[in-house]
């Protein structure tokens, strides 16, 4: 047997694992020839993660877990694709002008040496694990093989050829789509852009809010991937003029994940959006969406009314249908009629009564909501009140008996009172009909494995406008460090931050004298509610995330 793996073998005894077995396993393969890697995995003697954690104990480096972390493009190209399948490294990232090589040995000097003849770079290696890998490099054969065949041929023809394999699985672009998919989704990403430029299509994936880059696509293939990805979502893929909204359903490891895709006209092209909508990456828990004690019982107090309209307001991606979803799961019961209005049903929920709507058949939000209240229900959902008739709709519903859900496109909640009014509803029925306003944004969540502890100077807590009548002053902060749970980022996951603000009768008759959103904040304040930026000072406070992140979600 090579003594060079005799470190990591010590390595593996230090960090746990039966030195008996260590030692068997080093003896099969000096009688077997086999390499003392693949007896240690395939033999089950160790797993993946202990593997890689030893070897990079043993030659003194880093590891990164592949898991959730996007290898910067340009690093991944820098390596040549028959060094890359070699060896089996990967270009991960370039760091004033080195790069950072994931490798799963790092003690095939052979392989770094080609990397650096091939690159004429500095590199840094990072132990990584071998699974990864696979998983990565196969990824880039097909992207070489698929996207390089597709890029010779016109834009017409591919046009023709995506339409022509719809049914054929083995297609190259088709091979090319399921993968995006499939990554975005073990990735964690939220959204998957697909944006054309004059020379390219940018292809890039919003994780725990943050966009990054992950492919550039030949623009020879740009309406082939266009059409592919319309045809899966129901759309017409001869119109380019206006915007299209559809779906896609898909199976990755043997669960459905939807997918909502929209389309908008740009002067390059078609830029398309696929929002993931999978149902088994949330957990529709109000206590685990970020809720403090003192916001969640003054929530729960409107929800548990029997009748009274209750709004979430925030941007979009804010996580306001995912909160609206939670709150339906605390209040609907066997004996409690659930009707929801949605464009489209985000989520598919048992023991409740879900519409969508569809502009063509004339199913609209203001043409369908009368005949569900014509049905009896005892809790309305509207996915989102858009204009004036959805909301003299929903607020006449409030005022006769139901408890009414909705959403609504506000920056703060003073600010749905107001913008109520503007909509055209009188403000006595607004200031009788509302009963409470949550605005949420969300955060990245500190990673729990690498956040760092230290103490704030009294400048910078005075620049985060730390609201000390409110908090004490902080003596521990905690910021981002980074290590391969989090992909290097610091953060792993999001958390929500709120603002709940219940309608008291003193705030009622400030909107039916229509007061300023201004004017109607300080008596919300003075009554209790606390500001998105002070709940998430208040979270940064309790290690969940970093005053940087606070101050760049909320104002």
């Amino acid at each position: 047997m090579d003594q060079t793996f005799r470190p990591l073998l010590d390595a593996l005894k230090q960090i746990g694992v039966d030195p008996h077995a260590v030692d068997a396993a080093a003896e099969e393969a000096l009688r077997s020839g086999r390499p003392v890697r693949a007896v240690l995995i395939n033999d089950q003697v160790v797993t993946e993660e202990q593997l890689t954690q030893a070897a990079a104990a043993a030659f003194g480096i880093n590891t990164l877990d592949l898991v959730g972390f996007t290898p910067d493009p340009a690093a991944l190209k820098r390596i040549p694709l028959p060094v890359v399948l070699r060896h089996r490294v990967l270009g991960l990232a370039i760091n004033n002008g080195e790069l950072v090589v994931g490798v799963t040995d790092p003690a095939d000097v052979v392989a770094l040496d080609d990397v650096r003849a091939a690159t004429g770079m500095t590199v840094r290696p990072v132990v990584v694990a071998r699974s990864e890998v696979r998983r990565i490099i196969e990824r880039l054969q097909r992207e070489d093989s698929d996207l390089g065949d597709l890029a010779d041929a016109d834009t017409g023809e591919s046009v023709g050829m995506a339409a022509q394999q719809t049914s054929t699985d083995d297609a190259p672009i088709v091979r090319y789509v399921n993968s995006l998919i499939e990554q975005a989704v073990m990735n964690r990403a939220s959204d998957l852009h697909l944006e054309p430029t004059e020379d390219d299509m940018r292809v890039r994936y919003r994780i725990d809010g943050v966009l990054h880059e992950v492919d550039i696509v030949p623009r020879g293939v740009m309406a082939a991937l266009t059409s592919r990805i319309k045809i899966m979502s129901g759309v017409d893929i001869t119109e380019k003029r206006v915007p299209q909204n559809g779906r896609i359903t898909a199976m990755i490891r043997d669960r459905t994940v939807d997918l909502r895709t929209a389309t908008l006209p740009t002067v390059w092209g078609e830029k398309i959006v696929l929002r993931v909508l999978d149902t088994g990456g949330i957990d529709l828990d109000l206590r685990k969406l970020g809720f403090t004690e003192h916001n969640l019982s003054r929530f729960e107090a409107s929800f548990t009314k029997p009748h009274g309209m209750v709004l979430v307001t925030g941007p979009t991606g804010s996580g306001k249908s995912t909160t609206l979803y939670a709150t339906l799961g605390r209040i609907s019961k066997p004996e409690v009629n659930v009707i929801t209005i949605e464009d489209p049903v985000e989520y598919r929920l048992r023991g409740i009564n879900q519409v969508q709507v569809n502009a063509k058949a004339g199913l609209t939000f203001a043409a369908v909501l009368p005949a569900i209240l014509r049905s009896d229900p005892d809790v309305v959902l509207i996915g989102e009140i858009r204009d004036g008739t959805t909301a003299q709709i929903a607020v006449e519903a409030a005022l006769t008996g139901h408890l009414l859900l909705s959403t609504l496109h506000t920056n703060d909640a003073p600010g749905a009172v107001t913008r109520l009014t503007e909509m055209g509803i009188e403000p006595f029925l607004v200031g009788s009909s509302l009963d409470c306003v949550l605005a949420q944004r969300l955060a990245r969540r500190l990673c729990d494995w690498c956040k760092e502890a230290y103490a704030p100077t009294e400048e910078e807590v005075y620049a985060a406008r730390w609201p000390l009548e409110d908090l004490a002053f902080p003596h521990v902060l905690y910021q981002p460090v980074g290590c391969r749970n989090c992909a290097n980022t610091g953060y792993k996951g999001r958390i929500a931050l709120h603002e709940v603000m219940p309608v008291s009768a003193e705030i009622e008759s400030l909107t039916i004298r229509r007061a300023p959103a201004g004017e109607i904040r300080e008596v919300a304040l003075a009554q209790g509610m606390y500001e998105l930026r002070a709940d998430g000072l208040a979270k940064a406070a309790g290690g969940l995330t970093s005053v940087r992140e606070v101050s760049r979600v909320a104002v």
